[in-house]
């Protein structure tokens, strides 16, 4: 079969994978658009795993301050090297992150799931169990165990939908096309972040002092 050119750049612009790439994964699913998507995403795991335990000790501070200076964010993003610090793309990723840590609605309270405390996970998990309760007992963990991922959808960094562009799945996606070959081709991890609003009595807490890519 053939490919549609148009159809290889849509899936370039919403993966950041090589064209290449992006045709052959088209050609594997019979043109399927979104079973390509997947086949991409698996690749590009593939690759930021491989990445994942480089030694990061470079990055940039991406800061976001609104127009009306009554709201700010914070981004810390690490990466190997400082060529790739100084990269005007990296940077510009930095700012993106801080504007989505100001944008994000809820405003996400945790960089991972393992900051999520583990009495606040057992007082969500008990909350869902009563909710399924009346639910055949075969189907109640399945359930819970979605409502558990929508839980933190919201309230972790990187589990949220990216503010910036929404084609681009979650913030932990975009981490990882900017570790593969189309992106910077480097460990690309948020160590921390805060976010700052007029009347808050304090900074929103935003990670650990471990650098973290999960």
């Amino acid at each position: 079969m053939s490919v549609d050119a148009k159809t290889v750049m849509k899936l370039r612009r919403e993966t950041s994978a090589g064209m290449m790439d992006c045709k052959k994964a088209l050609l594997e699913t019979d043109g399927d658009f979104e079973k390509a998507k997947d086949v991409i995403r698996a690749q590009l795991g593939k690759q930021a795993q491989k990445k994942g335990g480089r030694r990061v000790s470079e990055g940039v501070m991406g800061v976001y301050v609104h127009h009306d200076k009554k709201l700010a964010a914070m981004v810390e993003l690490l990466c190997e090297t400082d060529f790739v610090a100084m990269n005007d793309k990296f940077q510009e990723l930095a700012r993106n992150l801080a504007m989505h840590c100001a944008a994000a609605s809820p405003t996400p309270k945790y960089l991972t799931r393992d900051e999520v405390p583990a009495d606040v996970v057992e007082r969500e998990t008990a909350i869902f169990r009563e909710q399924v309760k009346d639910k055949p007992e075969q189907i109640q963990d399945k359930i819970i165990a979605g409502k558990l991922n929508s839980f933190y959808a919201e309230c972790v960094l990187l589990d949220q939908e990216y503010a910036m562009d929404k084609s681009m799945g979650s913030v932990a996606d975009v981490l990882t096309r900017a570790k593969s070959k189309a992106g910077f081709g480097e460990n690309t991890v948020i160590r921390r972040f805060s976010r700052w609003s007029i009347g808050d009595d304090i900074a929103t807490p935003g990670a650990s002092d471990d650098a973290s890519d999960e």
